[in-house]
C-alpha cells in the first residue's frame, strides 16, 4: 500500500471509510507498507490509521531496518505479535494505542456483574479490545524481556536478518531455485524452476514426515511456490542452504 494509492481510494469513497489498514511486514512476503505516506493521507483525510505489524514490527528493534518502518509512529494503533518473532509462547499479542482513551470508550462494556466488581478508574485489558475474560498472554514475554534484556532482542532480531540475506544468496547462486522478491526483513520467497503445485506438496510433506524441516508451500501472484521464514535466531545460513539442496 503507498499513500498515492490509498489517496486514490479514499477519493473514489470520499466519507465512506474510517480506517485504513497498513501493514509493516506481510507475512507471506515480508513487505512492509509505504507507512509515512499512509500516515500523511490518513491524517489530511481524518481516517483512523491502524498498522499490521503481526510478524514484521518486530523488527522495530533492529537498527538495520529501522528505516522501513518510519511513520508508524503517526499510526493511531499498532499490532504486534511477540509468538512470531520475538520469541514469546504461542498466542501473545500485543496491541497498542496512541490514546487508549479512545479505545476504552469503543470496547468497555457494562454489566451488573462486572461493575460490581471493577471500578471507574481500575484499569482492565477488558476495556481495549473486544474480548472479556482472558489470559495473562503477556507475562510470560514480560518475564523474558526481563531476564534477557532488549540488547538480547536486537542481536536476536538482527541475527535472523543477516541470515536471510546470507539465505538470498544462496537462492541466487543455484540455477534451479529463484528469489521472487528480495528480502525486506527475514521472509525469503521462492520458487523451484519447473514445479507445480503438487510438488511442493510432496516436497513440504516429505520435509516434514523426515523431521528435516517444516516449510509450506504458499503463493506468489497466483503461482505456486514457497517460503522461509527466518525467525529463530540459532538458524543459520547453512540451515537454509539444506532446505535448498531438497529440492536439486
Amino acid at each position: 500500500m503507498t499513500g498515492e494509492a490509498l489517496d486514490a481510494a479514499l477519493a473514489a469513497h470520499d466519507g465512506e471509510v474510517f480506517a485504513a489498514v497498513a501493514t509493516a511486514g506481510t507475512t507471506n512476503t515480508g513487505i512492509v507498507d509505504d507507512l509515512a505516506g499512509v500516515a500523511r493521507v490518513c491524517r489530511e483525510r481524518g481516517v483512523w490509521m491502524h498498522v499490521d505489524g503481526a510478524y514484521g514490527a518486530a523488527a522495530l528493534t533492529a537498527p538495520s531496518v529501522r528505516h522501513l518502518f518510519d511513520g508508524i509512529e503517526q499510526s493511531d494503533s499498532f499490532i504486534v505479535d511477540p509468538h512470531k518473532w520475538l520469541f514469546a509462547p504461542y498466542d501473545c499479542c500485543a496491541l497498542v494505542y496512541r490514546d487508549p482513551a479512545v479505545a476504552r470508550r469503543a470496547h468497555t462494556q457494562h454489566a451488573a456483574y462486572l461493575d460490581a466488581v471493577q471500578g471507574p478508574d481500575e484499569w482492565s485489558p477488558s476495556d481495549y479490545a473486544v474480548h472479556l475474560t482472558r489470559r495473562a498472554r503477556g507475562l510470560p514475554f514480560w518475564f523474558s524481556l526481563a531476564a534477557n534484556g532488549t540488547d538480547a532482542y536486537r542481536r536476536a532480531v538482527e541475527r535472523t536478518l543477516e541470515v536471510a540475506l546470507a539465505g538470498a544468496d544462496e537462492i541466487r547462486r543455484r540455477p534451479y531455485v529463484e528469489l521472487l522478491e528480495e528480502p525486506e526483513l527475514s521472509v525469503l520467497i521462492f520458487r523451484r524452476v519447473g514445479w507445480g503445485a503438487e510438488d511442493y506438496a510432496r516436497w513440504s510433506a516429505k520435509l516434514f514426515a523426515d523431521g528435516y524441516a517444516f516449510v509450506t508451500p504458499t503463493m506468489h501472484r497466483g503461482d505456486p511456490c514457497t517460503r522461509v521464514a527466518i525467525v529463530n535466531p540459532r538458524t543459520t545460513a547453512s540451515d537454509v542452504a539444506g532446505i535448498l539442496a531438497t529440492m536439486a
